[in-house]
């Protein structure tokens, strides 16, 4: 059994390895992160201990989960356990756990009416959804769609759009958002 200073020491190599393969510098890689360059080189040589606030950006920088940074032992139970997240009158349930990538979402949308106003926006990225049940309003620029069970849309996020259900059920979806869909869609609203 690894004690915890063999399981730190060896996350200095594996930091050190990810941005490498990235082909990131440290300078790049700290500035999106908001570490000093400074920092992540005694990280990565093993001379500054990391901490879970230095680990979590890390993790999603590199697109990995926090595990694989401290080579945490396999669990063996591969299911993901569900945890909801309320975002503007959405339920957004997470479908995959790996940092980073693309990322698979269940979405219910509150029947029309009981939602916020119809805000379109834009972000970086593309965005692909299948509705599961109900029907969905799917707005895209100066075009709106009524898109039912079965159907699946795919569309470039930088065009603004909205999606809601479009009668008086919930609709839910399947989508599959990268990176700056999510922080898009489940960062903490401005308001």
């Amino acid at each position: 059994m690894d004690t915890s200073e063999d399981v730190l020491a060896g996350v200095g190599p594996r930091l050190r390895a990810l941005r490498r393969a990235r082909g990131a510098t440290l300078a790049a890689l700290a500035d999106e992160i908001g570490l000093t360059a400074s920092t992540l080189s005694r990280l990565e040589n093993g001379k500054l201990r990391p901490t879970l606030e230095q680990l979590l950006p890390l993790a999603r920088a590199h697109g990995v989960p926090l595990d694989d940074l401290v080579a945490a032992p396999p669990t063996g139970d591969p299911r993901i356990h569900l945890r909801p997240v309320r975002r503007s009158g959405l339920v957004m349930v997470p479908l995959t756990r790996r940092a980073g990538g693309i990322q698979a979402y269940k979405v219910i949308y509150p029947p029309a009416g009981r939602t916020a106003r119809k805000h379109l926006r834009t972000h970086e990225g593309y965005e692909w959804f299948y509705v599961l049940n109900g029907q969905v309003r799917f707005l895209l620029g100066e075009q709106e769609f009524r898109v039912g069970v079965g159907e699946a849309v795919e569309f470039d996020t930088r065009v603004p759009h909205w999606i809601g259900s479009a009668d008086d059920r919930p609709a839910e979806v399947l989508t599959l958002f990268g990176a700056q869909g999510e922080r898009a869609h489940l960062a903490p609203s401005r308001r």
